[in-house]
């Protein structure tokens, strides 16, 4: 699998949350789209999501599971059943957030969930040290996802200083989070990176339309 993934692209087909393409039947159009038109592999949160894409697409899934929690920030993953509903719905990788902060349930128990589900595990980072301390439970791949959004303000650049860092490892490294140009994309393969995701810039149209729409509305002539 890591090998059939190595200097890819990678689709996040994630919708704008109650959004009008956030149905499964669109989000799996979105990704059989994405690999016609050159992805590897999809991104995909949520068990009917991830069910619908692995019914039309045959390409590699990550799938998640995103939690709101009362008591915890960690989203991405934070529950043992999530990984089994996850595996049974079709997912190939199934990606955690793996920060170090509050959380429900152990990553050492994540970790051991997905390694008994015979599925790839994919530890979401913040920083060096949640890279580190994925591998010490066996992560499969490592992934920038989390850089920049458990702090107050995001820097509209994505990490390229974490890919760096993380591909120092010596673990399969995937860079995620803000990859919303050509160039940007390219930029992770060379930083080191053996593949990379993009989800905004292609699959939220409303993010995109915002863009466009702002940038009408700074160079229209008074």
């Amino acid at each position: 699998m890591l090998k059939f993934l190595e200097n890819q692209l990678i689709v996040s087909c994630q919708p704008c949350t109650g959004g009008p393409m956030d149905r499964p039947s669109i989000v799996a159009a979105l990704a059989c789209a994405a690999v016609e038109g050159g992805a590897t592999a999809v991104r995909v949160e949520g068990i009917r999501n991830v069910e619908a894409v692995r019914a039309a697409c045959d390409a590699p899934i990550i799938g998640i599971v995103k939690v709101d929690l009362a008591d915890s920030p960690v989203r991405i993953t934070p529950f043992t059943q999530n990984i089994r509903d996850l595996t049974a719905a079709g997912s190939d990788i199934i990606a955690l957030d793996v920060t170090d902060r509050p959380r429900p349930e152990r990553l050492e128990d994540l970790f051991q969930a997905i390694k008994f589900c015979g599925v790839l595990s994919m530890a979401d980072c913040s920083c060096l040290a949640d890279g580190e301390g994925a591998l010490r439970f066996g992560a499969d791949i490592l992934a920038t996802t989390m850089a920049g959004y458990t702090t107050p303000h995001t820097a509209p650049e994505p990490d390229l200083e974490l890919v760096v860092k993380l591909a120092a490892l010596g673990r399969f490294v995937i860079a995620e989070g803000r990859y919303n140009t050509p160039a940007l994309a390219a930029a992770a393969l060379a930083a080191g990176a053996n593949a990379v995701v993009v989800g905004s810039a292609i699959t939220r149209t409303e993010v995109v339309t915002g863009w466009f729409a702002s940038a009408v509305k700074a160079g229209a002539k008074l």
